[in-house]
């Protein structure tokens, strides 16, 4: 039986719960039979590839490179995963920087095929990454698949340090939170953004997410969470309003009605 994580709650409260248990239930996730195949796999078979297409011919080792990237889902788009790692990240108009997903870049970045052969692949610290960072996101996936909120509050400290350690404009760092979709849906929520809010043109979006996190972060720029507690701060209030907003899409409008008639009675 493959481990399941114990969130006995929701929201802040099993936000916190899950952060004091983290290590424990990390390790007992990896330690899943089938986990340890698929790395154990991978180790073994990866210094064999010599190009995209050796990496792409072998599901077992797309299951982790890809998983590695949260990018699963794509496990059998062959021809277009090939066509981001051969394109690569250095070209301004290749596949991976003209996605609006940065996965994708960062995939290419990571399994740099444009010279042919990849030098990474033999680095084993590259290796235990790919492996750490597979495990990393199998394990949010399957908190994913009983509270997708904390899934996405998973994402906040690696992708947003991720993008700050790149040392892009600060404008560019935006534009990166606003190509990772689970980022992204953070900082909606967080900011108390609508569902019509992607819609906008993208300019317009830059300068909504700069005024609001002004407004409530207390500065325009991203930087200011590389700050851990700015994103605590952060993500406590992901968790706080997604629950909020959760609620509010339960209530039928003949509860929201008797819900303000109480209110209404208590403050007489």
């Amino acid at each position: 039986m493959s481990f399941q994580p114990v969130l006995p709650l929701g929201g802040l409260a099993g936000w916190k719960f899950l952060q004091r248990t983290l290590d424990t239930q990390m390790e007992s996730h990896a330690r899943a039979p089938q986990r340890v195949r698929a790395t154990e796999y991978f180790r073994e078979q990866i210094a064999e590839v010599t190009s995209a297409s050796d990496l792409l011919a072998d599901r077992r080792l797309r299951e982790v490179a890809l998983g590695a990237f949260g990018l699963q889902d794509d496990i059998d788009s062959i021809a277009f995963i090939r066509r981001v790692l051969e394109d690569g990240p250095d070209k301004e108009d290749g596949l991976p920087n003209r996605l609006s997903d940065k996965r994708y870049l960062s995939l290419a970045q990571a399994f740099d095929f444009t010279t042919g052969e990849s030098p990474a692949l033999r680095d084993e610290g590259f290796v235990d990454r790919i492996i750490e960072a597979y495990h990393a996101r199998s394990f949010e996936i399957a908190v994913g698949e009983q509270d997708q909120s904390m899934r996405m509050a998973m994402v906040i400290d690696r992708d947003l340090t991720d993008i700050l350690d790149a040392g892009r404009s600060d404008a560019a760092s935006w534009f990166r939170v606003m190509g990772n979709p689970p980022l992204r849906k953070v900082f909606e929520t967080a900011l108390g953004f609508g569902s019509g809010f992607g819609a906008l043109d993208l300019d317009q979006q830059l300068t909504q997410f700069r005024r609001r996190a002004q407004s409530i972060f207390g500065s325009t720029e991203l930087a200011q969470f590389d700050d851990p507690e700015t994103r605590k701060a952060l993500t406590q209030r992901f968790l706080l309003m997604d629950q909020v907003q959760q609620s509010l899409s339960q209530w039928s409008p003949a509860a929201a009605a008797l819900t303000l008639l109480q209110n209404a009675n208590i403050r007489r």
